[in-house]
């Protein structure tokens, strides 16, 4: 885009749909660590994720999601996932994945990447990428 008009210079801000608000706000507040910085009934609860504005949309049902829907690039995913298990959260395991004994399988370009949901069903991950990718 000319003339500055793209969006590389600003923010962006997440979006994950949820219908259970009371499981979600515990889930994405306490589990995960988020610090909740307002509820907006009947629309969204909003987190702070690092900087980085995450809406969790209030909705009546989950739209069809295919795939991780939010994902988390951690500098060392073994404690992560470790952190995380001691907190509760159940690691995802996909057949058609190696993944080791933590449930983290480690892509072609050297990615290590786990999955786990959150009380909606919603796919989210953490990832750990090799330097420069």
């Amino acid at each position: 885009m000319a003339n500055g008009a793209g969006l590389s210079h600003y923010n962006i801000i997440g979006f994950v749909t949820i219908v259970d608000v009371d499981r979600a706000k515990s889930f994405y507040g306490d589990t995960l660590g988020l610090r909740l910085v307002s509820e907006e009934p009947p629309f969204a609860l909003v987190f702070d994720a690092n900087g980085i504005m995450l809406r969790l949309v209030m909705g009546k049902q989950l739209p069809p999601a295919s795939g991780t829907v939010l994902g988390w690039q951690v500098p060392d995913i073994e404690s992560v996932v470790h952190a995380l298990g001691v907190a509760g959260v159940q690691f995802e395991r996909y057949g058609f994945l190696e993944q080791n004994d933590s449930g983290i399988w480690t892509s072609p370009t050297g990615a290590r990447v786990a999955w786990f949901k959150d009380p909606d069903g919603n796919t989210l991950s953490v990832s750990e990428h090799p330097e420069g990718k």
